[in-house]
């Protein structure tokens, strides 16, 4: 659209929100029908460990959100001269699973409890064994049975559970649903029936621990919804909570709410089946859509959904970027002691062009990126650990090849269980994220971690928030009128930017050397958070 059609748009109204909140950051962007971003705001925040919990404020959640949206009010304005009174469609996403449970009346029972906490095991353990289905600590059905196990006094007045993308979006519509990505994150899905197991639930209430509880599973868990239908109108005090100014109007349709799964999922094109997709940031996971079931249950495979049902195979890692922006940090700061101001693009940049030179084997070299624990090597607590023997090579460009090197390596540990045990592989790896920015340096790394080419389109630089906003568009169009797979390819990714790195066979055998050394010394990484 040039700038006269983005006017008109603006002011009939004809844009659609998307809001995704991130680990470390709140974004929002505003689009047009035909998919560009014509405004965007963003809020950096940081969880918290307090009392042994990875948790968020509620009070932040909203004031990222209201900042957000105030910066994307102001870009229109200045832009446009026009003052954002309407919005068709507005659609929001959040990091998936964690804990979030309500009263009656809608209080808060305990703080949020994030995807970052490995407290579940017990849980995760008795209901993966009942089920006979991987339930991954994350999940809030894990949550909830170890707050039963630990007797906790909250658990009996809970009337509601959900994630964070659930909840914003409760208090935006009043409706208490989710998208079905999201809900997979919550409790098992039946892919025919298009909502939670049946017979799971049947299972869960009928535990010892559960059947003396006043509320029953199925009337605290949200409503599932796929991707296409309605869930809801933006209220009056939905608008109010988004545009602290009070001029955005009531009445948005809303998109059902999806994990950033689903999201990173439509912002790479990912959802047929046999499609790959990768992101990577503070956790990473990637998703493999199935054309099969699995022949087993694998304790670091999570099966969950794409935005409209069909079942993915997961892996998904605690820790990846989190330990590289904590080292970028130490050189940020030297860098300030010699008088130079780098801008984090550029100093990325020169810290990741500096692996051109490093070793294929990052020279021996070892690290852990372990902030928090890590499920697929079965860490209970985060320890970063660097480790180096006196005969490694200790340069500049091996040491950042190592972080880069061990980001990836739990994230390689289990897709080799698709490859080798199950013979799943994805006919296409699409990739998001921060690490693929810089001149393909984290690009071709992945690709030889997977060993397999891995495809960067300039669209998923955008994120979750445009990957929202596309099922925003999508809820307008309904699942009736055309599929999420063919709407993405007919009229969204018609013309995609894209850039295609193929593995390199001696970065391939070198991974392999480093992965060997990395395997080998988990045990010292054990006993690091055995003895700190």
């Amino acid at each position: 659209m040039n700038l006269v059609e983005t006017s008109k748009a603006i002011q009939q109204g004809n844009v659609s929100l998307g809001i995704e909140l991130g680990s470390t950051r709140i974004k929002a962007v505003l689009i047009t029908d035909d998919f560009n971003i014509i405004a965007s705001g963003s809020y950096v925040w940081e969880n918290q460990f307090e009392n042994g919990i990875w948790t968020y404020s509620l009070d932040e959640v909203w004031r990222g959100i209201q900042r957000s949206y105030a910066q994307i009010a102001a870009d229109v304005q200045g832009k446009y001269h026009i003052t954002l009174t309407k919005i068709r469609a507005i659609g929001v996403s959040a990091m998936m699973h964690g804990y979030l449970a309500f009263s009656k009346n809608g209080t808060l029972l305990t703080p949020f409890r994030t995807w970052r906490n490995n407290i579940t095991e017990p849980a995760a353990g008795e209901l993966t064994k009942l089920f006979q289905f991987n339930i991954p600590q994350r999940w809030s059905i894990a949550h909830l049975y170890q707050a039963i196990l630990n007797n906790e006094s909250h658990v009996n007045e809970i009337r509601f559970i959900t994630t964070l993308a659930g909840y914003v979006h409760w208090k935006l519509s009043g409706e208490k649903v989710l998208g079905i990505g999201d809900a997979s994150g919550v409790f098992p899905i039946d892919e025919d029936t298009g909502t939670y197991s049946a017979a799971f639930l049947d299972k869960f209430d009928g535990l010892e621990n559960v059947t003396h509880y006043q509320w029953n599973i199925r009337d605290i868990l949200p409503k599932v919804l796929r991707a296409g239908n309605p869930a809801g109108t933006l209220t009056r005090e939905g608008a109010q909570l988004l545009d602290v100014n009070g001029h955005l109007q009531e009445g948005s349709l809303m998109a059902p709410p999806e994990g950033d799964a689903g999201t990173g999922m439509v912002s790479t094109n990912s959802v047929r089946k046999r499609t790959g997709n990768v992101s990577v940031g503070t956790s990473a996971f990637s998703m493999i859509v199935l054309d099969k079931p699995l022949g087993k249950v694998y304790g670091d495979i999570d099966i969950v959904t794409t935005p409209n049902g069909a079942p993915v195979a997961m892996v998904h890692i605690n820790n990846c970027s989190s330990d590289i922006n904590a080292w970028a940090n130490i050189f940020k700061e030297f860098a300030e002691r010699l008088g130079v101001d780098l801008k984090p693009d550029r100093l990325y940049e020169t810290l990741f062009l500096a692996t051109t030179k490093a070793d294929l084997d990052a020279g021996g070299l070892i690290n852990y990126s372990y902030l928090s624990g890590e499920n697929i090597t079965k860490m209970p607590a985060g320890r970063p650990l660097f480790v180096r023997d006196p005969n490694s090579s200790f340069t500049l460009a091996n040491f950042i090849q190592t972080q880069l090197y061990a980001a990836f390596a739990p994230l390689k540990m289990g897709m080799d269980i698709l490859k080798n045990e199950e013979q799943i592989k994805a006919d296409v790896f699409v990739a998001q994220g921060g690490l693929l920015k810089t001149q393909g340096i984290g690009q071709q790394i992945l690709s030889n971690v997977l060993n397999t080419p891995v495809t960067v389109m300039s669209t998923a630089g955008e994120g979750g928030a445009w990957g929202m906003a596309v099922l925003a568009v999508y809820a307008k169009y309904g699942s009736r009128r055309i599929s999420l797979e063919d709407f993405l390819d007919q009229e969204v990714f018609t013309n995609p930017d894209s850039v295609t790195l193929n593995p390199e066979p001696n970065g391939v055998a070198g991974y392999e050397e480093f992965m060997k050394k990395y395997q080998a010394g988990l045990p010292i990484e054990s006993m690091a958070i055995q003895c700190i």
